[in-house]
C-alpha cells in the first residue's frame, strides 16, 4: 500500500471559543496540509482530539474533510478504543468507502495483557471491510505493543498492515522493524523518532507537526 509511504499528517479539529466545532478553520487546516506537500491524512486521530468528539462531531469532521480533500490525498480515519466489541460495531456501522485505512489506538487504561492486545485486535480485523494499522503510545495508552505481539498479529491478522509506533525506544523501533514479516509496514509515531525509524526501515510518518 503505497498510500502510506511519506508523510501523513494527523488533522487537528480546530473549536471556536463557544466549543462547537470550527469546520472553516478545518477546511483550512486540510488544505494547508495538501499545499505543504504531505502524501496522506489522518482525521480523527489523538491530534484531532477524537476520544472527546460526540458521534455527530466525529461525522461533521469526516464529512468535512472528504469533502475538502476531495480525493486529492488517501485519507486514513482513526477507530479505537479500549471496549473491544464496541469499537468492532464501529468499524461495521461506519462507511469506510472513502478510506484507504484505519488506525486504530491499542486499548487505554484497561492496561490489558500481551495476549489480551492480541486478541483485541483480532476481532478488529475481522470487523473492518479497510486494512488497519495498529496504533502503539503506551505514554498514553499505559500498555506497550511488544515486537512479539505486532509479530503474532501482522502474522494471524493479514488485513492488520502495519503500525504506528510512538513508543519512544530506538531499540523497540529497530527490534520491531527487524522483525516483522516482510511488506509490514513501520511508521514513525512521533516527529523526533521519524528519521531513525525511516533510517532503519521504516516508512515514513504520522506527524502532528505538519
Amino acid at each position: 500500500m503505497e498510500q502510506l509511504y511519506g508523510t501523513g499528517v494527523a488533522l487537528v479539529t480546530p473549536f471556536k471559543q463557544d466549543g462547537s466545532l470550527d469546520l472553516d478553520a478545518l477546511k483550512k487546516v486540510v488544505r494547508h496540509s495538501i499545499e505543504g506537500g504531505v502524501d496522506y491524512l489522518v482525521v480523527l486521530g489523538t491530534t484531532g482530539e477524537s476520544v472527546t468528539l460526540t458521534k455527530e462531531e466525529k461525522k461533521r469532521v469526516v464529512e468535512t474533510v472528504i469533502l475538502e480533500n476531495n480525493g486529492r490525498l488517501p485519507l486514513v480515519i482513526g477507530i479505537g478504543g479500549n471496549n473491544t466489541s464496541a469499537v468492532a460495531e464501529e468499524l461495521k456501522s461506519t462507511d469506510l468507502t472513502p478510506f484507504d485505512a484505519v488506525l486504530s489506538v491499542s486499548p487505554y487504561y484497561n492496561k490489558p495483557t500481551q495476549e489480551g492486545i492480541f486478541q483485541h485486535y483480532k476481532v478488529l480485523a475481522l470487523a473492518s471491510s479497510k486494512p488497519i494499522i495498529l496504533y502503539n503510545v503506551p505514554g498514553r495508552t499505559g500498555s506497550n505493543i511488544l515486537p512479539a505481539t505486532v509479530v503474532r498479529i501482522a502474522e494471524s491478522c493479514p488485513n492488520v498492515i502495519g503500525i504506528k509506533e510512538a513508543c519512544g525506544d530506538i531499540e523497540q523501533i529497530k527490534e520491531l522493524i527487524r522483525e516483522v514479516p516482510d511488506g509490514f509496514y513501520v511508521i514513525s509515531g512521533d516527529d523526533i523518532t521519524a528519521l531513525p525509524t525511516v533510517i532503519e526501515g521504516g516508512i515514513g510518518v504520522i506527524s502532528v507537526l505538519g
